[in-house]
């Protein structure tokens, strides 16, 4: 390296493999870029932030290791087996080619406008939402009422993922309709699950604030049917299962710049859920197929994110926006945490500070802004199908079988086998004991 840029000790300082320092330890991502032939993203966002912020020098010495391969999901599992009424109406109306060729959801998008495939669409969401709701139902006492929007966020817990701006969202909505300024919206239900890492002291705290805001909202009688909040114990892939069916809105708003990819966005997607999210991850390629009409876009770019981080001042964001400084007061005051006091206080503190890296109060208000075009939309169900069915139709890139397809290709360099190829592990198995 030293031969290939002489004179640039300050980039081969940068690019050693061995942290200068106190103590010295191995850079394991430069191990790995040095010792593979390939280097690549998981949407193409996450690629070019690599190639830009991550490790600009490595792009540079090695500019045809980098490449991108967007993440994908199987259809056989998270629309076939998970929601057997969308699947059979799909494959009714284009046939079952889909099923291995999920590019072939293309020719949905003449049954979109169509009002009879948009009533049977409609009654395989409301079925799933009922079986959602009798499922909570016998597994945790809840009452969750099926002809309200489904708005789901499912995912690792964590401050990046930000559960905590839909969080102070929904306190924003309980002090609109607590002071009468409720009217013409739908009823909603927020739905919120996933697991933390065990020493991960902020997100439990997240984790508490949700259910703890739910207890409040849900035993308050003027709520009833109009609002409710639910954090979805032992989030796993069984429940996953029944989650994505009944969807309605699928909640994709980490901070731009930080997630990879993300892949219940494309379950969502794909069950006729609309997105609302950042472009971030693989919701700007989401975005890109579906058409930004057809999805809730919110916030900063990463780019946006990257230059505002200087000078953020989330102070002036609280004085200047009357209900989101209600919302955070309402928090500071108790309210959500009789008993407990002061419990919440970290929360509050984190994003007050000019250093919550983050950002959640700078998105605050744009988020609050496309919910509130969630909640239009939702009025006139018509174009809401229409709108659930495009995003179906589109979904066909985000399968797992384009990925695996293009690593074999363009990264490992093999080939499909035949059938005749195969071999059948039954003959193997009866040939090895005849040996014997």
């Amino acid at each position: 390296m030293a031969i290939k840029f002489p004179g640039q000790g300050e980039m081969l300082s940068r690019m050693s493999l061995i942290e200068e320092g106190h103590e010295q330890q191995v850079r394991m991502a430069y191990l790995s870029i040095v010792g593979s032939h390939s280097t690549n993203g998981v949407a193409a966002l996450h690629t070019e932030l690599l190639k830009s912020r991550l490790v600009p020098d490595f792009a540079a010495v090695y500019p045809d290791r980098f490449n991108n391969k967007t993440n994908g999901i199987t259809q056989r599992r998270w629309l076939l087996k998970s929601n057997p009424e969308l699947s059979s109406l799909i494959t009714k109306a284009i046939g079952d080619t889909w099923v291995t060729h999920l590019d072939e959801l293309q020719k949905l998008k003449e049954f979109a406008g169509k009002a009879d495939f948009q009533k049977k669409f409609m009654k395989a969401k409301q079925d799933a939402k009922k079986h959602f709701a009798d499922y909570m139902k016998e597994s945790e006492g809840w009452n969750i009422n099926p002809d309200s929007i489904f708005d789901f966020q499912v995912k690792r817990i964590h401050e990046y993922k930000r559960q905590l701006l839909n969080a102070l969202h929904i306190v924003m909505l309980y002090n609109r309709i607590k002071s009468g300024k409720g009217k013409g919206l739908q009823p909603r239900t927020f739905m919120i699950g996933g697991k933390a890492a065990p020493g991960y002291r902020m997100a439990k705290l997240i984790i508490k604030f949700i259910n703890s805001i739910g207890n409040v909202i849900n035993k308050d009688p003027g709520m009833k049917d109009k609002l409710a909040v639910y954090f979805l114990p032992n989030y796993r892939v069984s429940l996953a299962e029944k989650i994505f069916p009944a969807a309605n809105v699928s909640e994709q708003i980490s901070t731009a710049g930080t997630e990879a990819s993300g892949t219940s966005n494309m379950k969502f997607m794909c069950n006729g859920a609309l997105t609302i999210g950042t472009l971030d991850g693989a919701n700007i390629e989401i975005a890109e197929e579906a058409g930004d009409e057809n999805i809730f876009v919110f916030g900063m770019t990463a780019d946006e994110v990257n230059a505002l981080k200087p000078s953020y001042n989330p102070h002036e964001i609280y004085f200047a926006d009357a209900e989101i400084k209600e919302a955070i007061d309402l928090i500071r005051s108790g309210h959500f945490n009789f008993g407990e006091p002061g419990i919440f206080d970290p929360l509050i503190d984190s994003i007050m500070s000019p250093n919550d890296p983050y950002l959640v109060l700078g998105d605050l208000r744009s988020y609050a802004d496309a919910q509130q075009q969630v909640n239009d939309l939702y009025g006139d169900i018509n174009k809401w199908n229409e709108k659930a069915i495009l995003n179906i139709a589109t979904s066909g890139k985000f399968s797992s079988d384009r990925t695996i397809s293009q690593y074999a290709q363009e990264i490992w360099d093999i080939k499909k086998c035949s059938i005749e190829d195969t071999i059948n592990p039954i003959e193997v198995i009866h040939e090895a004991k005849k040996g014997k």
